[in-house]
């Protein structure tokens, strides 16, 4: 780290909890102080201190055209001479909504908010409300924001009640929680055969991105929608992560599976801050003010995030940067797997799309538990002879990688070639 993001750390530890304001920010681990960001083009990033980097982490996923575009750019500068925010419905509210339901065949309306987090969490007390159930299951290892009722650990095995997985949860609501391992079918009937009555949702990453990208089995998710229509509980698809990244209409177009709510975000800001959730009509009326389900945000639909979003995702919907962004991320993943294995390194990547992870494993990875084994050792070695070659990646061996459409060959080449050195030095 150079010396202008050294100091300016040090002075964000006085004043920001930890420096940084969200936690995997921070590099604690990989060892490292974050290099802070002064400005971004294309899929390059450049630091305080002038530093250049090829960026995979695209702020998370939402830079999926990459940083800058154009086109994303002339639509904010013209929302903003009109204002920043109206507290007042827009037109460009009713396209986004408008768009979203045309790309998203299991959504006939859907509700803005600012974050993922509002978003998951609107999506399960619509679904409490709904069922006028408690329980919920989520599954170890999706990060679904950090509302209380998700922010839950396992219990003890399989179909036990789930525990606070951070201070400041109460136990009593952690108890209406119950956290399975991904991708295990029977621990789902277990646990609907021990509540089925008691829940009223099953809420998953349909592409989990948050424990490293894992593969989902088929009928696993196809077991999800047909075990939550026997017991009548909603299927949530927190597509967050997913959605317009893996297909135009997010991994249920690609599963061919329809949940009853799904939760957006990342690329339907455009880079801004932004979340929605939608369903069926006989669903979202539920909401206030149509029903009586309470949800609301001041920011909600603000229309710099809404013209961005919009930008990108019509760009989107025609569908031809897709085959591009298989076509690169086949290129990188296989090329990073090959310098691995050149060097003896043994490494498993899991790939969807244009978002892909490297575990330090032998493999297989279907669940957090096989996640877990990578070695974060070798992990944080790699990352930091990556990070020093001028490739950024996620600080944390958890989490996924992006591609843009910005990245070319050459990029992609000078990163597989960072790799084979960063390989070369474990």
């Amino acid at each position: 780290m150079g010396d202008r993001s050294k100091s300016l750390f040090q002075k964000a530890k006085t004043y920001i909890p930890g420096g940084v304001n969200s936690p995997v920010r921070a590099g604690k681990a990989v060892g490292i102080d974050p290099p802070f960001i002064s400005k971004a083009n294309g899929c390059l990033l450049w630091d305080e201190d002038g530093n250049e980097y090829i960026d995979y982490v695209c702020s998370w996923g939402p830079m999926i055209l990459g940083h800058s575009h154009p086109e994303v750019i002339q639509a904010l500068e013209k929302a903003l001479r009109n204002g920043t925010s109206y507290g007042a419905p827009t037109k460009l509210e009713v396209e986004m909504a408008e768009i979203i339901v045309k790309m998203f065949p299991s959504i006939e309306m859907v509700r803005m908010v600012n974050s993922g987090t509002e978003a998951t969490m609107s999506a399960i007390r619509l679904a409490r409300g709904f069922t006028g159930r408690e329980k919920i299951i989520k599954f170890d290892g999706c990060y679904h924001g950090h509302a209380d009722s998700l922010l839950v650990s396992a219990g003890s095995g399989v179909a036990t009640l789930g525990i606070p997985g951070s201070p400041g949860i109460p136990r009593d609501l952690a108890r209406h929680t119950i956290s399975l391992p991904f991708n295990d079918k029977n621990g789902v009937d277990q646990a609907f055969e021990k509540f089925g009555p008691e829940i009223a949702a099953v809420i998953v990453e349909p592409v989990p991105g948050n424990m490293g990208v894992i593969v989902p089995h088929e009928d696993f998710l196809k077991r999800l929608r047909e075990i939550t229509r026997e017991h009548g509980a909603l299927l949530i698809f927190d597509e967050v992560i997913s959605g317009f990244r893996v297909a135009p209409g997010g991994a249920q177009e690609l599963y061919d599976i329809m949940p009853d709510i799904t939760c957006l975000g990342k690329i339907i800001g455009g880079g801004l801050p932004v979340g929605a959730y939608g369903g069926n009509k006989e669903i979202m009326a539920g909401m206030a003010p149509e029903g009586d389900i309470y949800q609301a945000g001041t920011l909600s639909g603000n229309p710099l995030a809404m013209a961005a979003g919009l930008t990108i995702l019509k760009i989107l919907k025609r569908g031809e940067v897709y085959p591009e962004l298989e076509n690169k991320a086949q290129m990188l993943f296989s090329g990073l797997e090959n310098a691995a294995r050149n060097a003896g390194i043994p490494v498993t990547v899991n790939r969807i799309g244009s978002m892909g992870s490297l575990f330090f494993n032998n493999g297989p990875v279907n669940d957090f538990e096989d996640a877990k084994t990578s070695d974060a050792k070798l992990f944080r070695k790699y990352y930091r002879s990556m990070l020093d070659q001028g490739i950024y990646l996620a600080p944390s061996p958890f989490e996924a990688s992006f591609l843009s459409t910005t990245h070319g060959e050459k990029e992609i080449r000078k990163t597989i070639e960072a790799a084979a050195v960063a390989f070369g030095s474990l």
